[in-house]
């Protein structure tokens, strides 16, 4: 997307002013390489640019101001202003939010996106300012594949008993749970010492992510399972949103607009890219059986439809289900 009229002519209004530039702390967990590393390098550039030079950006990735639940308190607190955070650790705020993560709900990452761009994507906003966030758009988390140190797991009953480490998302725990797993929440910045350690059979995770933070030199044995979707909220401290006139709030929004479609477009392409490259590396690959897995989870449904009845059944409608 090209940068809309009203980014450009807010930027000329800034022009005007000389005053000191207010910094913006933006928060993330990726790594180099990472689309969301990428992505937020742009998202600086673009609102710093917006802005006419009245807000600068302090761009921290590789979760150096914290895991995503302690970036996400602290750009509540005010501590930092932005974050592209991760769907598990938003759940924790705004539990709607951990739906979209539903077992094999999306048939690719275009379907999901769509769902996000339009009343879903509303509704969750609303429910985080709730909670002192306000969502400037939803990046992408990919599709998510397991990964494994010494086998692949085509089937059910290969997860069953794996001690795998998930997100802090009761949505992964619970499909691992239904698989016969023993899955255990851990920080994705401290999982890379947990493989090595033992402490993990394996994880779970988009190829983009799995590459970018070499998980796959310690768990070359990836099956493409394809268990669940992740977005990647985009989200500003409510204090601070509110705070802004409506022309930086216009900048922030057309920022997260930009980046996020290049975003987009990275994760979606990593997809096929990426294989190839890992399998040069020493990967090994394997296809679930997608029909036993979704067979396998659909207690998961079961149980989510008796707190959020209303929601289950849109959102599986608005999928195609």
């Amino acid at each position: 997307m090209k940068t809309s009229f009203i980014a450009l002519a807010v930027a000329g209004a800034f022009a005007a002013g000389a005053a000191p530039a207010a910094e913006v702390i933006f928060g993330h967990g990726a790594n180099p390489g990472n689309p969301r590393y990428v992505a937020a390098e742009r998202w600086a550039e673009l609102f710093a640019a917006c802005t006419g030079g009245a807000h600068s950006v302090n761009v921290a990735p590789s979760a150096t101001m914290g895991d995503d639940v302690e970036m996400l308190t602290s750009t509540v607190a005010g501590v930092m202003q932005v974050t592209a955070n991760s769907q598990g650790a938003m759940s924790q705020m705004v539990p709607e939010i951990g739906l979209l993560g539903l077992p094999f709900l999306f048939a690719d990452l275009p379907a999901a996106w769509k769902l996000l761009d339009g009343e879903v994507g509303v509704m969750l906003d609303a429910r985080a300012q709730q909670a002192g966030l306000k969502v400037l758009g939803f990046w992408d988390n990919g599709i998510r594949h397991v990964s494994h140190v010494s086998k692949n797991v085509p089937a059910p009953g290969d997860v069953s008993g794996m001690k795998i480490r998930t997100p802090p998302d009761q949505m992964t725990v619970a499909i691992f749970e239904a698989l016969g797993a023993a899955p255990a929440p851990l920080a994705f910045s401290e999982l890379p010492t947990a493989l090595q350690s033992g402490v993990f059979d394996g994880q779970e995770n988009p190829l983009t992510n799995i590459y970018s933070s070499k998980i796959h030199e310690i768990t070359p044995y990836i099956t493409l399972t394809g268990h669940k979707y992740e977005s990647t909220p985009v989200v500003a401290g409510l204090a601070w949103w509110s705070g802004l006139d409506e022309a930086t709030q216009a900048c922030a929004l057309s920022a997260t607009a930009e980046a996020g479609e290049m975003q987009r477009k990275l994760s979606l392409a990593a997809e096929t890219e990426l294989r190839p490259k890992m399998e040069a590396e020493g990967v090994t690959f394997a296809e679930a059986d997608k029909a036993a897995f979704v067979a396998a989870t659909s207690s998961v449904y079961d149980a989510y439809a008796a707190d959020f009845p209303e929601l289950v059944a849109a959102l599986r409608e608005a999928a195609g289900q």
